[in-house]
């Protein structure tokens, strides 16, 4: 097995990619199917919540109904809240979102804690999915979105989590795809998903860059529009409380509160290795640096197209110190552009590959091992998708007219 092998992965055809996607999907299926059929009153065999996650979000909900709005960002109320419900010593599911979000959990307050959760992960999921089909579509694949979805890593820890994450790719997703097409809609998703900004900061930078005002706008109207809403519903303060705690969220993020191995960032990778703050932060900074260079040389007088989009959503991991594996959702749009491209360089099919399969092994590997692989596959895949939209607008400007 010599370089080749991987460096053109000639053996990676339609063939066995459909017969690994179906590999995959089995056994996230199966290991949905065996953590349900071995859970006792939903919790798991190995004492977690199914659907985590999603415990902060539903028990937000039911503070809305019966106390101050504000309570929510009160840690204290908000642990006590949680363990009427639920509890396991020595842990916590935190709420760092902000007031935008209340809007949607606030319907979580007229259910119990299950039917919410099916709710919330059907809803999202078949979003996500809907999306997924619409990028097969415009780039002519012909893979059953089902396989897809049910082989990608992510969907299964989105799932099993109860986490955002369907919502946010789903919004980040479709208004990518519809910035030329629809401007309107494709602002409307994006001032949506600003209910976890993180992931759109490259969004501005390459709407700015291509003109495209009128996405901005709408983007900027429909976000302070659901944040006056929350305002209004409930009430300022709650706006005051969510960036008072704010300062724990990061200070969690720097500490380790949620897991270095848990998180996919350079920032984690650095402090799971053993490097101090200041280089973590650095290295983070130096990463994000690079990715937002690529992106204006990409972007130079030049239009906006899916292969610029493509590559923006590619970055959006590696914009924020604060990712985990179920955010890595949003991957798939990129990777259906990249793989859709009849021809590779060197390098690029097993990037592609290990892109969509390391997210199953990424947490693993960090938490047993102490091994974060999930950043370097990040660089690469964003790498070649900014690499793919620069020769795209080279090839656009030398070509004659």
């Amino acid at each position: 097995m010599g370089i080749d092998f991987f460096q053109n992965a000639d053996w990676l055809n339609r063939e066995r990619i459909r017969r690994y996607l179906a590999i995959f999907a089995a056994l996230n299926v199966g290991t949905l199917a065996l953590l349900v059929a071995t859970a006792h009153d939903g919790i798991d065999r190995n004492g977690f919540l199914i659907g985590s996650d999603f415990l902060s979000f539903w028990t937000v909900g039911h503070m809305l109904l019966g106390q101050n709005p504000a309570a929510v960002y009160n840690t204290v109320a908000h642990v006590l809240a949680q363990r009427e419900f639920y509890v396991q010593e020595g842990t916590y599911t935190a709420f760092f979102y902000p007031p935008s979000f209340l809007l949607f959990c606030y319907p979580f307050g007229f259910l119990s804690y299950f039917p919410a959760l099916i709710t919330w992960i059907g809803a999202t999921g078949l979003a996500w999915l809907w999306t997924v089909r619409q990028w097969l579509k415009v780039f002519s694949l012909t893979p059953s979105v089902w396989l897809l979805a049910l082989a990608f890593p992510p969907s299964l820890i989105t799932i099993t989590h109860g986490q955002t994450s369907f919502l946010i790719a789903a919004l980040l997703g479709y208004g990518t795809l519809k910035v030329r097409e629809r401007p309107a809609i494709a602002g409307i998703c994006f001032g949506l998903a600003t209910i976890k900004p993180q992931f759109g900061v490259l969004i501005p930078l390459v709407l700015v860059l291509t003109g495209e005002w009128r996405v901005i706008l709408v983007a900027g109207a429909t976000a302070i529009a659901m944040a006056l809403a929350a305002a209004l519903a409930f009430g300022p303060e709650t706006w005051l409380a969510w960036m008072a705690i704010s300062e724990n969220a990061q200070a969690a993020m720097t500490n380790g509160a949620v897991g270095f191995a848990k998180m996919q960032s350079p920032l984690a990778a650095a402090r799971l290795l053993g490097m101090p703050v200041t280089v973590a932060y650095a290295a983070q900074i130096v990463i994000v640096g690079g990715v937002v260079l690529a992106l204006v040389r990409a972007c130079w007088q030049q239009t906006y197209n899916l292969s610029l989009g493509a590559a923006m959503l590619a970055g959006a991991p590696l914009t924020t110190p604060f990712v985990l594996d179920y955010d890595l959702t949003i991957l798939v749009f990129p990777l259906i552009a990249l793989a859709a491209n009849p021809t590779h360089r060197p390098w690029e099919k097993i990037i592609i590959a290990a892109a969509f399969a390391a997210p199953a092994f990424s947490r693993p590997l960090a938490i047993y091992i102490g091994i974060p692989i999930m950043p370097l596959v990040l660089i690469a895949l964003f790498t070649i998708a900014a690499r793919r939209a620069i020769t795209e607008r080279t090839s656009m400007a030398t070509a004659p007219v």
